[in-house]
């Protein structure tokens, strides 16, 4: 039987307790109908797996007795950052979502010049908290105790100005080269080399935003003859990455 797992946001450590946060409690207690004395999965964010035994159950909530830690294994080798232009409605939680199980370490919303989606700093803040509550439910069901860094959205030129060296530089182009070309055979050292993937809009990078790309030292990757929805594009991208040169090989 799969053990739950939950984040909470707290210091964790052997033979302490830790009160459950109330959507933990809700999902526990409510949906799987969890008895006292049940084994849980806790998790902050530091790479650990803190094996749990619930305690305390009451009609404000529970807490968990923390049995053992372990490293945890699901941590991909490779550190990916996705940019991903801003998209519209629920498809940027279907990319934080399925990027967070597919091994990203960071998330970076962009805005590029024919991105549809404008926010102001209030509704960026609400939609960064979302994300971020997206992405720690993605960690739990997939087994990650690293929660991927989700920025603020940002122009791409903002974005392109935070990329560092040395780093692998890709964005999806119909004019690039296939993965297997550009990839595979490529001298590449998970443990110093970050990998920076580009994701454009509904519409297109502009020829502005290919230009601003090409400039900064991103080069063309192609994922073969159909064109792919935005949501469906960068998805595809870090599946064939993790197979050529992360944890799918």
């Amino acid at each position: 039987m799969r053990i739950p797992r939950c984040f909470v946001e707290h210091s964790l450590a052997v033979g302490t307790q830790v009160a459950l946060p109330p959507a933990a409690c809700e999902h526990l207690l409510r949906v799987l109908r969890l008895p006292e004395g049940a084994a849980l999965l806790l998790c902050n964010g530091d790479g650990v797996d803190y094996r749990a035994q619930l305690i305390d159950i009451g009609k404000r909530g529970a807490f968990a007795k923390i049995i053992e830690a372990s490293p945890n294994a699901a941590q991909s080798p490779l550190r990916i950052v996705l940019a991903q232009a801003l998209a519209r409605g629920e498809k940027m939680d279907l990319v934080v979502q399925k990027a967070t199980e597919l091994g990203v370490t960071g998330i970076a919303p962009i805005v590029t010049e024919r991105t549809e989606v404008r926010l102001d700093a209030e509704r960026a803040q609400r939609r960064l908290v979302h994300w971020r509550g997206v992405a720690m439910a993605a960690c739990e069901q997939c087994g990650r105790a690293h929660l991927p860094d989700i920025a603020e959205p940002m122009p791409l030129p903002a974005y392109l100005a935070g990329v560092g060296d040395p780093c692998l530089r890709l964005v999806l182009d119909p004019d690039g080269q296939p993965p297997s070309a550009l990839l595979a055979g490529t001298p590449f050292d998970p443990a110093r080399t970050p990998i920076h993937l580009v994701v454009g809009p509904e519409g297109g990078l502009s020829e502005r935003d290919q230009a601003q790309l090409r400039a900064a030292g991103f080069a063309g990757l192609r994922l073969g003859p159909r064109i792919l929805r935005t949501e469906t594009a960068g998805l595809a991208a870090l599946a064939a990455v993790q197979t050529l040169l992360g944890d799918w090989r």
